[in-house]
Formats: structure tokens, sequence, C-alpha cells
């Protein structure tokens, strides 16, 4: 019989993510069989899965429990277009863009898709690990929530009240959340956990027995910070930073709406490469040897974003002194001549001026195109391998001169000075062969396998939550879910 439990926090960005990430790959280990689900998440860092787009998390998680990405395993995800509207996901197919206040409204009917997901899940697992979003304190959401208690007690699956003590304040965090939560969804939790201390975990023995004693709820660990976090692929924008490594210098700026950012992974582990992310109000800084442009979820807002920084100026300095610059995805849509949105798919209908690096035109249209791609980079002849997630279409002289071959389709573009280039194609730097051809152009070396570095980092997790979780008790406090 399939047993279910549920991580949730009591706020967002407390490590939810990466527990559960860990936890997937100790139990797999322990030869149960394992998958991860989140009901509801939000983020523009998605990943293809089977039947469509999934949070990049959750594709993290079924890596660690050695299953292929499903849409099962993120049946809702938004991902924000502006400060109040997001495109919404469902079970991997996009339904439409949704304000904030109508999305409230409706997400109750979401329910049965999500609990329909969980359900096809539990059918071929020993063990399903639940995660929330954001914090179930949050009582004014409560009403119609699909994301924390609302599933869980839709879905029958006890849950364990996750703090982060290196924000501050991790008692109040964890008995502030009991008080406010009414007794049905008290009923839910089984437990609670702190994570991310800093230093010797003896010292916070006494915080640990006072939250136990306030809450009457068991304790399943202590959780010390992993260093090595940041060798995994990150999901929130929040979680990117630079990353100092050696003389090789990459610059990315920091767009509002970037989608899709793990193209800065593997570049971040490179000992030889330091990524430094541009907050807003800060210049691209003149010695980068490589300028980036992520992909984003709104390419003309985050043009306008780009422009507004000066960033165009600095973008344009960098060109004439002969760095290199990368557009992937939107960024490579941003550094053609124009972009046209007729149908108004970002919520604009026009056309604007797009950076003029790269001779090419793109317009907003067509379905949206989410599939696992296989190229070969012309240049070099070396396989590559990724993904695209995107809609629009890019053409122009400047695509005479392509990037990569895709089967008999030609892909991305160059400049006449090979110096500019752009691709829809995400994930191209993972290839650990083609990132050293890449890097090599630049002038520098590769000494990275990527992939055996994010599956030791797995188990590096797995055996730091092994030590100071107690995951027998756990697995005790998961039970069956309800209609199961």
């Amino acid at each position: 019989m399939v047993q279910a439990i549920m991580i949730q926090g009591t706020g967002s960005n407390v490590g939810k993510s990466m527990l559960v990430a860990g936890l997937t790959r100790a139990f797999s280990r322990r030869g149960l069989r394992v998958a991860p689900f989140k009901p509801q998440n939000m983020s523009n860092n998605a990943a293809v899965a089977v039947g469509g787009e999934i949070g990049r998390a959750q594709a993290l998680q079924a890596r660690a429990a050695g299953l292929e990405p499903h849409t099962d395993m993120n049946p809702i995800l938004l991902k924000p277009e502006t400060d109040t509207g997001a495109q919404i996901i469902v079970q991997g197919q996009r339904r439409g863009t949704m304000q904030a206040g109508d999305y409230r409204k409706g997400k109750a009917q979401l329910l049965a898709a999500a609990l329909e997901s969980f359900h096809r899940l539990c059918a071929d697992a020993d063990l399903v690990l639940l995660e929330g979003a954001g914090s179930p304190a949050e009582t004014n959401l409560r009403a119609g929530d699909i994301a924390n208690m609302g599933f869980a007690c839709a879905a029958g699956v006890p849950v364990v009240l996750v703090g982060d003590i290196h924000r501050g304040g991790v008692i109040a965090q964890i008995v502030g959340t009991q008080a406010v939560l009414d007794d049905t969804d008290l009923a839910q939790i089984s437990g609670f956990a702190v994570n991310r201390f800093k230093g010797d975990v003896t010292l916070f023995d006494e915080g640990r027995d006072d939250i136990a004693a306030r809450t009457g709820w068991p304790c399943l660990g202590v959780v010390p910070w992993f260093n090595d976090a940041w060798k995994l692929p990150a999901e929130d924008m929040m979680d990117i930073r630079s990353h100092l490594g050696g003389a090789c210098k990459i610059v990315v700026p920091q767009l509002e709406r970037m989608a899709n950012f793990d193209d800065l992974d593997p570049l971040s582990g490179e000992p030889n490469v330091s990524v430094e992310i541009i907050p807003a109000g800060r210049p691209l800084p003149g010695d980068a040897d490589l300028v980036l442009l992520p992909g984003s979820k709104s390419t003309i807002g985050d043009l306008n974003y780009f422009r507004a920084q000066g960033w165009d100026i600095d973008l344009y300095a960098h060109v004439r002194r002969g760095g290199h610059v990368v557009g992937l995805c939107g960024g490579y849509q941003m550094l053609g001549k124009t972009i046209a949105d007729p149908e108004g798919i970002e919520g604009f209908i026009g056309e604007v001026e797009g950076l003029g690096l790269l001779d090419v035109h793109t317009t907003m249209a067509g379905q949206k195109k989410v599939t696992q791609t296989q190229a070969t980079d012309i240049h070099t002849g070396l396989p590559v391998y990724g993904y695209e997630i995107h809609i629009g279409r890019t053409e122009g002289p400047d695509c005479d001169r392509p990037w990569l071959q895709v089967g008999e389709r030609s892909e991305g573009a160059i400049s006449p000075s090979g110096r500019v280039r752009g691709s829809y194609l995400h994930g191209t730097f993972a290839s650990d062969s083609y990132r050293a051809a890449f890097l090599q152009e630049l002038g520098h070396r590769s000494d990275l396998s990527y992939e055996e570095s994010v599956e030791a980092t797995l188990d590096d997790l797995a055996d730091h939550l092994e030590r100071h979780m107690d995951l027998d008790l756990l697995l005790q406090l998961a039970r069956a879910p309800k209609g199961l």
C-alpha cells in the first residue's frame, strides 16, 4: 500500500524543494519506489516532462528518484508574466493567462486535476513525497487552497512543517504557524523540522525542545546548512547568485521575468569560470568575456527593463571591445532587430525594436513548443542535448549562419563576426564536451563533469539528511492517502 507525507514550510524559500530532493534520493536508495509531487508550483524555470512542462524542482526530484519527469508530478504550474498575472499550465499544457484575482476565484476547480495526477502517481509508488508552496499560515489564502493544507486535507496526507533558522525567529515561525491554523489543518501536522542551521546543532537543543513542548509535535531533526546546495539546479530566481570561479568572466543581467535560467548551472560549476549576476541599478562590467542574455517569460517587457537599466549601452560597448554575446530563447529574441506580437500573447499588440545585434526578426505566434531536443553544434560537430519551451518564430539573414543543427532543421543564428549568437535551445552547456569547446573558444578550459557532479551532490544531500533527520520516524508518520 502506498504511503504519503507532505513537506510544508513556514514560508517561501525555506528549503522545501531541496529537502524533498534529498529525501527522495535517500528513500530510493533504501529500495522504495518513490515519487515526488507538488500540487501547485509558481516558477518560470520549467522543465520538459512527459506530457508537457513542470517546475524544475520536481524534475530534479524525479532525477533523485531515478524517474523520468512527468506532468503528474506538478499538475498546476503558474508562470508569472506580470506582477498580477501568470500563465496557467495544467497537467503540462498551457491553459492561458489569468490575473491573480481571477485565479483565486477559480483555483478550487483545479483541485480535481491535482488529485487526479496525485492518484495516478500513487498507483505505481511505495512512497509519495509531497511539497507545499509558500506557507499554510497565509490564512487569507486558505479558502480554495490547493497548494498546502487544502490539498493535504483533500488527499488525507500528513504534514511535516519545516522552519528556516537561517532567517531567525524559527521558534516563532513554527509556533506561530500552529497558532493561526484551524483545528482541521492542525490535525494534519505530524511533526516539524528545522532547516539551515549553521554551527553546532547541539546549541539549539533547548530551542528544539521548546518548540516540541509548545506544539506537542515531535522533531524530525535540526538540519545543518548543506554547503553544496549551489551545485544543484536552482528553481527560484531568489536562489541564483553570482559564483566566483576563475579567470573566465560571464556576466548575466538579472531580468525581471528570467525564465529557464538552468543554463547557468553548469557554467557556475566550472572552477575556471566566474558567473556574475548583475542586478538592477548596476552597469554590465566592462571586463566580461561573455554577456549571456537568459530566457524570459515576458520578452518585450524584459527588453524594456534591459534598456531602462542602461544595459543596452553597456552591451554595445562590450561588443565594440570584441566581447562575445549569447542569447538563449527570450534573450535570443531580444538580440534581433524586431519583435512583433500581433496577437498580444504577451499582453502587448504591436512591434518593438530589438537590440539589433543579430539580423533576425521574431514574431510571437503559433503553438507553444515544449520538447526535448538533440542537436549538433555546426562549428565543432559535437552533440548537444537540451530542450525547447517557447512561443515565437525567428527568421532573418543571420539564420543562414545557424548555431546548431536539429535533424534536418537549422537552429539559431550567428552574427558575421561570429561573436554574437542566439538559439531557442536550452541546456546546451550541460554537455561536457560542448561546454569545454565553447570555453576554449573564449580562451579558457573546462574542468567539470556536470552530470556526475549533480548525481554526486544528490547522494551527498541524501547522506546529509540520513545523518540529521529521523527518516525512520518520517516513514512511520507517512500514511495511505484517502481513497487508496
